[in-house]
């Protein structure tokens, strides 16, 4: 019995679609957005055109991820090119980490020393970035809960769209109460709004970095499931990790029980088993009679040991 296998995805094409068209938007008003946060003295309207330039950056990383992966498979990197995307949406958590901390700093050397703040500019640039920000985030919306690479993407631009949105109260209060020290605290909520976001992102990723479980599979039930299968006496080695977003694989050593004759078609059962009911399509599943050396609490990457 074949069965088609490809690691590609569907919606692989429409983020990249999406993603050229935040990358065109942000990286056009990421220029006016600078422009008009030096002539302002804004700290905030400065903040969220730094959050702009790392939603330029980032975007930019996930399409490459995008181009790279679509590279086969070689005889050197057997599972393709997918891993770029974790790596992107690394890259992207550091960037927003970076970020965060400056404005923090910066806001804190501020209060002492509050800046001249021209309002009305503060405020129209912040209006035409909030503009630019819910247009790629609209665009990025669809792919944000398949990818972590557009996640980390769809995460940047969202801090920069709240980042707007404070930029332009802040512009309002101060335009009219006059306390320029307004400009500092605005910064410093889109700092402390970005962080705990930004950690998690970082922690799914380096999750599938580290080769562990993905947050939606749930291992014991994995486990129960393949033993209540018939002609399954037990099971070792059991491992699932994530190559990308998506592409969840799965590998165990099942010991049938003495009443199966046939080993092929129980494993078909538990490679069915698998991917009808946790989504699991990548799986390596090995039949044996009786447990292999791997089936030993000490078992680790060294050489077999072999009794003598």
């Amino acid at each position: 019995m074949a069965h088609e296998h490809s690691h590609a995805t569907a919606v692989a094409g429409g983020n990249e679609k999406a993603l050229r068209w935040a990358l065109a938007l942000t990286s056009t008003y990421l220029v006016a957005e600078v422009i008009g946060g030096l002539v302002s003295g804004s700290l905030a309207l400065l903040s969220d055109a730094a959050h702009m330039a790392t939603d330029t950056v980032a975007l930019a990383i996930s399409l490459a991820a995008i181009w790279l992966g679509k590279r086969p498979a070689d005889k050197r990197r057997t599972f393709g090119y997918y891993r770029f995307e974790i790596l992107a949406a690394v890259v992207n958590a550091v960037l927003l980490f970076f970020v965060a901390i400056y404005v923090l700093y910066e806001a804190y050397r501020r209060i002492s020393q509050p800046a001249e703040i021209q309002s009305t500019m503060m405020l129209l640039v912040a209006i035409g970035g909030l503009v630019v920000n819910l247009i790629g985030m609209r665009l990025l919306a669809s792919g944000k809960d398949e990818s972590l690479n557009v996640k980390g993407a769809y995460l940047e631009v969202w801090a920069d769209m709240l980042g707007s949105v404070g930029v332009i109260v802040g512009a309002l209060v101060i335009r009219f109460t006059g306390w320029a020290w307004v400009d500092s605290v605005i910064a410093v909520a889109i700092g402390l709004w970005v962080l705990p976001r930004t950690w998690r992102l970082l922690r799914e990723s380096l999750n599938v970095l580290l080769e562990g479980v993905p947050d939606e599979i749930d291992l014991p039930e994995v486990e129960r499931a393949l033993q209540a299968q018939p002609g399954v006496a037990g099971l070792h080695d059991l491992h699932v990790w994530a190559l990308s977003s998506g592409k969840v694989s799965l590998s165990v050593h099942v010991v049938c029980t003495p009443d199966v004759v046939d080993l092929a078609p129980l494993m078909l059962q538990l490679r069915g088993l698998l991917a009808e009911k946790f989504d699991i399509h990548h799986s390596t599943v090995q039949v044996e009679r009786v447990p292999c050396e791997q089936a030993g609490e000490n078992h680790g990457f060294g050489p077999a040991v072999t009794a003598g």
